[in-house]
């Protein structure tokens, strides 16, 4: 019945120590994904940030060539023609036909402000209501437009223009270019010269939209992200949370087999002891007992001698049948499976006991469900089984009570469910959990072998044993057999 084993395997706390760690990484990972999410966001939105900068730069280029194109045509020239060469943009006149030029030209466009400079670096035109004449050489674009005839774009935005797309500010920003205002050739030329700088055109373009329209992508991706990161991190909380609940339970699994495989290896070296001294002890036994008996007969004419005889061989019989339940545990027998009739079992066992039950006043109520229903078992066993339920339910009645007994058929109508019940003393809580420890008993005789005799052979038919019970209600024993094979 009982072998020595070995546990190969890692000792379960190192598991879930080691799968805690990978929780805490597990965390820790989500953080740095997060983090490294909204950083890729950031460079994600500065590279459209940058990419709306030059689209914006070349529209303003292609803008200011083409302002550049309508003043000459439209303003320069025929001013030239209307005025014999003398240009003054102070003059009204030559100012509104300026103006109109101007405002032709940028019609459509996102364009905020139009100012020229002349060649002096004086504020000769603008769109907006400022006032005219000031020198602005001292502006760096200005004067390296003037000097070098370059051209120059500036962005102007109250702060870092990250920071502002981050927080969602609505506040404007502009995209100022400075373009050289120069003279066309009236000819037509194959090559492509340019012409004298005469003046400088600063083109504000108002990019507020577009940069909160980025900045509106920004916030969307980096919520989006986030909420998919955190959803994704939840999914992975609630499997890791499975996970550790399953390795706490397969750690409090494998402590009771621990517990019980110890217990076994202790049993397995006890019954193998048990086995050589209850062989040793049984031939002395039948040689005592056959000689109280010769000894009884020839004493039978003196009656106190003969009941000396008589305790000699009743205690003898006591032992013998301590030593039958010592050899029964250490060598329990494989049952010999055979179509069995439960009910006729249990009767049998009730018949025997009979005198006993009458005896102790113990009323006896049979409920048998079964109906002659045949299952492969060994007879033997299980009447040994029923039996030693039986006399404990009768020990724990001494002044008398009910025993119910009652068959039914298992689960999903398949094998049987025995039930025996009494109205005894019952057993404490604590020591349930206990009553199928071998050597455990509460009486002051015993061997405390019974009842785990009783769940080895239940077990050895593949069935199961439960015991309901509790101080003073009685006892209620289950047992469940499957239906088996021979």
């Amino acid at each position: 019945m009982f072998r020595r084993l070995k546990i190969a395997w890692r000792p379960a706390q190192k598991d879930l120590e080691t799968f805690r760690l990978v929780k805490f990484f597990t965390l820790t990972g989500f953080v740095v994904i997060v983090v490294f999410t909204v950083l890729l966001t950031l460079l994600v939105a500065d590279r459209l940030q940058q990419m709306a900068l030059k689209k914006s730069e070349d529209y303003a280029s292609l803008l200011a060539a083409n302002l550049n194109h309508q003043v000459f045509q439209q303003f320069v020239l025929p001013a030239a023609i209307r005025f014999q060469g003398r240009i003054q943009i102070s003059d009204p006149e030559q100012y509104e036909l300026l103006d109109t030029v101007v405002r032709n030209t940028i019609h459509g466009f996102h364009v905020q402000q139009v100012n020229i400079y002349d060649q002096r670096g004086d504020l000769a035109y603008s769109t907006d209501s400022i006032e005219l004449g000031k020198n602005y050489l001292t502006v760096p674009e200005v004067k390296q437009s003037l000097d070098h005839g370059d051209s120059n774009i500036r962005l102007v935005v109250p702060k870092n223009i990250l920071v502002s797309m981050l927080l969602g500010s609505k506040q404007d920003k502009y995209l100022k270019t400075f373009n050289p205002l120069r003279l066309e050739s009236v000819e037509i030329k194959l090559t492509r010269e340019l012409g004298p700088v005469i003046g400088v055109f600063e083109i504000t373009q108002d990019i507020s939209l577009d940069m909160a329209e980025i900045g509106k992508f920004q916030l969307m991706l980096i919520a989006t992200l986030i909420v998919l990161m955190g959803l994704l991190f939840m999914v992975l909380r609630q499997i890791v949370k499975k996970a550790e609940s399953i390795l706490e339970r397969r750690q409090e699994e494998r402590k009771e087999l621990q517990a019980q495989l110890e217990l076994a290896e202790r049993l397995a070296a006890l019954g193998e002891m048990v086995a050589g001294v209850a062989h040793e002890i049984r031939n002395p036994l039948g040689i005592i007992s056959s000689t109280a008996e010769l000894l009884r007969k020839r004493l039978e004419a003196n009656p106190s001698d003969g009941r000396l005889a008589q305790i000699i061989e009743e205690e003898v019989n006591r032992l013998n049948q301590t030593v039958t339940e010592f050899l029964d545990f250490a060598r329990p027998r494989e049952p010999n499976l055979q179509p069995t009739d439960i009910e006729r079992i249990l009767e049998r066992g009730l018949e025997f006991l009979q005198p006993e039950i009458d005896r102790s006043q113990i009323s006896l109520e049979r409920h048998y469900q079964l109906n002659g229903q045949v299952l492969k078992a060994d007879s033997e066993l299980l009447y040994r089984a029923f039996l030693n339920i039986f006399i404990n339910a009768i020990q724990a009645m001494p002044q008398g009570g009910r025993l119910i007994v009652a068959t039914e058929p298992g689960p999903q109508n398949k094998g049987a469910r025995i039930i025996i019940q009494d109205s005894g003393e019952g057993i404490s809580s604590e020591n349930v959990k206990k009553i199928f420890n071998p050597f455990f008993t509460t009486k002051d005789k015993g061997s405390g072998l019974g009842l785990s005799i009783v769940k080895g052979i239940v077990e050895s038919h593949q069935g199961q044993i439960h015991i309901e019970s509790n101080l003073n209600c009685g006892a209620k024993v289950i047992i469940t057999l499957p239906e088996l094979e021979a």
